[in-house]
């Protein structure tokens, strides 16, 4: 199934070829404060695709705290985080914030809290490259 999605704005858009039917999509409602303020609810799938177009490339703020393990693409426009990369061993991996989602129904979504402000780097990032969307592209596009 494919999904778009994007910032408020349009500076960042996303097509995310999911591996199944949308009511089997699980977005995880992190508990920090980064993600609090900015309804980051993420989902991923290792069998997804991912494909970011950043639209104003100047206007994505890249934002890095706690670990420094992954890099939030904050468009400085409308302030909405469409997704979150790390990058692991020369590989890109990726999550995407289902607020983001255009033509989603979002009561079709399965939520649930989560914490990973408790895990170790190495949990952090082992965790990743199993469950995170590991075809993931990011390009800049016209604007």
């Amino acid at each position: 199934m494919m999904l778009d999605g994007r910032c408020h704005c349009g500076a960042i858009t996303f097509t995310l070829e999911w591996p199944g039917p949308v009511t089997g999509i699980v977005a995880r409602e992190c508990a920090c404060s980064f993600c609090v303020k900015h309804a980051g609810a993420w989902t991923s799938h290792p069998d997804a695709r991912l494909r970011v177009t950043l639209h104003q490339p100047a206007a994505v703020a890249k934002y890095a705290f706690g670990s420094g393990t992954a890099t939030f693409y904050v468009c400085s426009h409308c302030g909405v985080v469409p997704f979150v990369a790390s990058d692991i061993d020369t590989h890109r991996y990726a999550v995407v914030n289902v607020n983001t989602f255009d033509s989603v129904d979002p009561s079709s979504l399965h939520r649930e809290t989560a914490r990973f402000d408790l895990e170790a780097p190495q949990e952090r990032l082992a965790r990743r490259q199993r469950h995170w969307i590991a075809d993931v592209d990011i390009a800049a596009g016209s604007g």
